[in-house]
């Protein structure tokens, strides 16, 4: 009998719900405004259009893949068992970029805005608190993470929906340079080339992450086969109703708004909205999105290493711990915290352009694994069923292929160079032992047509 302690099933729809929003961080919209405004030249609603229709189809084949194999794992496990267990590695290893910068990305702008409001307490220091603060969180238990979660995500929602009652205000008083609330100028293109507003989709998909980031926790997850798949289309549709509303209303109130930091261009978008009182209020919300942002982070790539290491594709004994008394797996909290402390030597942008290429990479091949699953091996090929387990996730692959080519050629670069590494530790690997994946802990279970 197998007395090994494992991770506790106690997640239920809305906790999920709130963890992937805490993961994604709605307030995202505001952190990288700047750079998503240049990018898309300015046509943010038609951006988040475009990126919320890749995404949807991409949420899609997570949700069909969590039901055939609701265990932790996320791509690396679609991957692996649709199509081949070598692909699956790779799938994996790039996905591990999106899943282990993460946190450094929440500590590093947790830092950053921390320093801001305390000018004489350097980055580092924040950087290192944060650090163990989420440690201790994780550790604690997976309960705990839902519950804070839960409480950021609402104090975001409340402050978005704040921001555009301001925006509405300005406009109904004659302040902004729109008059009516109502207007088709935000979803036309004007003078802005589509390869260009393409182009800003591709960097705006960031601003979706996290949706993805739940399956890791379907073992966590009461019934997830039904949770999961329930929780990722709530959260994708939520975060897309948010982010266009904010895109929407910016874009009429605002359509000459200008900037000289991109870094900053939110800040000064909210000061001209709601001045000081706002602004104020934008930084402390932003605190505490970030705080959470970075919870969720840790507990998400965690539970990814400890897939990973019950499958002995990363040492077993290490990754696949689970702390009897906690239920959580310790060691790769610590190693996660440990591994963080880069946010010290590293620059924002760096740790944004390693989630970027392991995310699309990742998408590209679970919309492929419905593919491969369903239609090839299950053979599900009636007229409905070829709509939906081969046209709709062929699309989310096209599209979301297609997105990761307009990515800069220095992120592909170091992409490439990054999937190079996991290749020669593949074969490494599978030279000094074999089988290469010895165990499987999964069980199929073929939805319901």
């Amino acid at each position: 009998m197998n007395n090994q302690p494992a991770l506790s099933k106690s997640l239920k729809v809305y906790q999920i719900v709130f963890l992937g929003l805490a993961w994604m961080t709605p307030m995202i919209f505001f952190t990288v405004y700047g750079v998503a405004y240049d990018a898309a030249g300015g046509q943010m609603v038609l951006a988040y259009l475009i990126a919320f229709l890749a995404i949807f189809f991409t949420a899609y084949s997570y949700s069909r893949m969590v039901k055939a194999y609701p265990i932790a794992g996320s791509a690396y496990t679609y991957t692996k068992k649709a199509i081949h267990p070598r692909l699956g590695f790779l799938v994996g290893w790039a996905l591990l970029l999106d899943y282990i910068f993460s946190p450094i990305i929440a500590i590093l702008t947790f830092g950053i805005f921390m320093h801001t409001e305390f000018p004489s307490i350097p980055v580092y220091v924040w950087v290192i608190v944060m650090n163990i603060i989420l440690a201790l969180v994780n550790i604690v238990g997976i309960k705990s993470v839902a519950r804070i979660s839960g409480i950021s995500v609402v104090v975001q929602i409340l402050f978005i929906s704040f921001f555009c009652l301001f925006i509405v205000k300005d406009i109904a008083t004659g302040q902004a340079s729109s008059s009516t609330l109502f207007s088709l100028h935000p979803f036309l293109a004007s003078d802005v080339p589509f390869t260009t507003i393409f182009s800003g989709a591709a960097l705006i998909c960031f601003c979706f992450l996290g949706f993805d980031a739940v399956t890791t926790m379907a073992e966590e997850t009461i019934q997830p086969e039904k949770t999961i798949p329930k929780a990722i289309f709530l959260i994708v549709c939520i975060a897309a109703v948010m982010y266009i509303a904010i895109s929407y209303f910016t874009q009429i109130a605002y359509p000459g708004f200008t900037f000289t930091n991109p870094d900053n261009a939110a800040y000064t978008l909210v000061r001209s909205v709601g001045g000081n009182l706002l602004s104020s209020l934008f930084i402390t919300v932003l605190i505490i999105a970030t705080f959470t942002q970075g919870v969720s982070s840790v507990t998400s790539v965690t539970r990814f290493l400890y897939a990973l290491g019950r499958e002995s594709v990363l040492p077993q004994k290490v990754f696949s711990y689970i702390h009897p008394t906690f239920k959580t797996p310790v060691v790769n909290i610590l190693l996660v915290t440990a591994f963080s402390f880069l946010g010290m030597f590293i620059d924002l942008n760096t740790a944004v352009t390693f989630v970027s290429f392991g995310a699309l990479t990742a998408f590209t091949f679970v919309n492929v694994s419905v593919i491969a699953h369903f239609y090839i091996k299950l053979k599900k090929r009636s007229f409905t069923e070829t709509i939906l387990y081969l046209i709709f996730p062929l699309i989310g692959a096209a599209f979301i292929g297609w997105l990761l080519t307009l990515l800069n050629k220095d992120t592909l670069l170091i992409g490439v160079a990054w999937l190079t590494v996991g290749f020669l530790y593949l074969f490494v690997k599978s030279r000094l032992s074999a089988p290469f994946v010895k165990r499987d802990h999964s069980k199929v279970t073929v939805p319901e047509k």
